[in-house]
């Protein structure tokens, strides 16, 4: 990381801007997988032990987001996409993020083992750890293999969230952390198809980068094809059902033509469209995660009036 002390303009940090370091929208996403952790644990969590976990696990993300832009900030200035993060846009200083962050992780682990138990404390800490340091700060530039290895640290929120309940780890959590670590690579190596200049700009090895689009397509395809019966198999679980199967079975079966039809273009028909089938990709497998999620939770709903799982 280069020093951006003296570098970055000066410039008046607004309430917004400090949010900003927080990276609201995988926050978003790290809050509702470790709320639907929490709530398909097969134990009965208190409201106020639930809500505060949820708080401090989400305290958690925005720490590990500070602590993200404050080492890649030299990056960040770089690509076009995040030149206008509060850091390279000279709002916040680069001492500012590093600070909070650490803070932030301090207290959040803190209180979330007091809130609800150490394992989970020790879970959140872990987790932190590899975004901050496994992911941002080694992987991230050393290998084409980043966002395999560092999805890892995504697909911890609703382990995080069912320790937080149970205080152990089970099948359901582990399948649940592996949904999310297979369904990471083909939605980031969509994203990577259509900015592939940035990430060669900030000699960010990624896939498209060092392999070529090609390669980056049929990698697509191949973890689509490993994610589908690790998505579907969950359904089959304690925390299953017919709805989440049903949901599972159809959002897969989109998921994996979608991959067939990246794989099968050419250079050419790509840069013709602008990429359409990948944003379409993208953007669908967004909604893929938000969906299996969701579908746990109507099965957690319907279990309560004795209407969902499989008994």
């Amino acid at each position: 990381m280069s020093d951006l002390s003296t570098s970055t303009p000066e410039g008046e940090a607004s309430f917004g801007d400090y949010i900003a370091l927080f990276k609201p929208r995988v926050m978003s996403l790290v809050v509702f997988t470790a709320f639907v952790g929490l709530m398909v644990a097969p134990v009965s969590v208190h409201p106020m032990v639930a809500f505060t976990s949820i708080l401090f696990i989400a305290v958690g993300a925005g720490a590990s987001g500070a602590l993200n832009m404050w080492w890649d900030a030299d990056i960040d200035m770089v690509m076009k996409r995040t030149q206008s993060r509060p850091i390279p846009a000279g709002r916040v200083q680069p001492g500012e993020a590093l600070q909070l962050g650490i803070w932030l992780s301090v207290i959040s682990v803190g209180m979330l083992g007091l809130a609800a138990n150490i394992p989970a404390a020790g879970l959140l800490a872990f987790t932190i750890f590899f975004y901050a340091v496994v992911y941002t700060m080694w992987l991230k530039r050393w290998t084409p293999q980043n966002i395999v290895i560092g999805g890892a640290a995504g697909a911890f929120p609703p382990m995080v969230g069912w320790v937080a309940a149970t205080g152990s780890v089970s099948l359901e959590a582990i399948l649940m952390f592996a949904v999310i670590f297979f369904w990471t690579p083909p939605h980031f190596w969509a994203l990577a198809l259509f900015v592939k200049t940035d990430y060669a700009k900030a000699g960010v090895p990624m896939l498209t980068v060092t392999h070529g689009r090609k390669e980056t397509r049929k990698q697509i395809l191949i973890y689509t094809l490993i994610l589908a019966p690790v998505a579907v198999g969950l359904g089959f679980t304690s925390i299953g059902g017919p709805v989440y199967l049903t949901a599972a079975v159809i959002m897969n079966v989109i998921f994996i033509l979608g991959g067939w039809k990246i794989f099968k273009r050419d250079e050419a028909t790509t840069e013709a469209d602008n990429h359409a089938a990948e944003r379409k990709f993208f953007k669908f497998s967004i909604a893929y995660l938000f969906l299996h999620f969701t579908a746990l939770l109507v099965e957690k709903g319907l279990a309560a009036y004795g209407l969902g799982g499989w008994a």
